[in-house]
């Protein structure tokens, strides 16, 4: 590695860094997922011309209508994961890649899945760009899981829905959690369900905001 490179990189680092601070100010970060966030590039993941407002803690717009979470939403839904013994993790909702770079530093393997084929390819190149090999995508309605790979420790909706899907449900391991932003009227509430041989314990986190799961592909 040059010497200019290796700058750039110590550079990125302290940025990520001091946005991994600002965040656990706010909200408490478990040690493996601070050391996440200092080690992920989040400036590769914002659109082109947004760079000097990648890590600050605001979402921001994507293509086709789409957002990139704020920094802190994502860290509180991986916290909320409790990723700690996990090995896999099924994220509906790729977008940009972020939230599964941000697991992919704590969970072994990562399935994500977007239903937009432009931020789909958009996320593998960032993902090749970065030689990440763990991550795993899949082009297709996220409602539908990813039977192939199932059962899995984690389940994380990264886009709201008013009800998870039994077969999602049924991707989940017994002793596996899954959290989701769930609709309620005019609100949204991040849930947490633990899956037990006797069903589903359920716990309502915080509101939050999210854009809506859609049916179907767009390409």
């Amino acid at each position: 590695m040059s010497q200019t490179a290796h700058f750039k990189d110590k550079i990125r680092f302290q940025k990520n860094k001091k946005m991994a601070d600002e965040i656990a100010k706010i909200f408490p970060l478990s040690p493996s997922v601070y050391e996440a966030f200092c080690q992920s590039e989040r400036e590769l993941f914002v659109p082109q011309g947004m760079a000097l407002h990648a890590y600050r803690l605001d979402a921001l717009p994507l293509a086709s209508n789409q957002w990139i979470s704020s920094p802190l939403t994502v860290a509180k839904m991986t916290e909320a994961l409790r990723c700690q013994g996990a090995d896999s993790v099924l994220e509906i909702g790729c977008g940009s890649g972020y939230q599964a770079l941000i697991l992919s530093k704590v969970i072994r393997r990562v399935f994500t899945i977007e239903r937009i084929e432009r931020l789909l390819k958009e996320a593998r190149e960032r993902f090749k760009l970065l030689g990440i090999s763990s991550i795993h995508t899949r082009f297709d309605d996220g409602q539908n899981g990813w039977r192939e790979f199932a059962p899995f420790d984690r389940i994380l909706f990264s886009a709201s829905i008013a009800q998870v899907p039994q077969k999602i449900f049924d991707q989940l391991k017994i002793g596996g959690i899954l959290v989701a932003p769930i609709e309620k009227g005019d609100r949204q509430v991040i849930m947490r369900y633990t899956k037990t041989h006797d069903g589903l314990n359920k716990e309502t986190l915080e509101e939050c905001l999210f854009v809506p799961v859609k049916d179907g592909r767009e390409f």
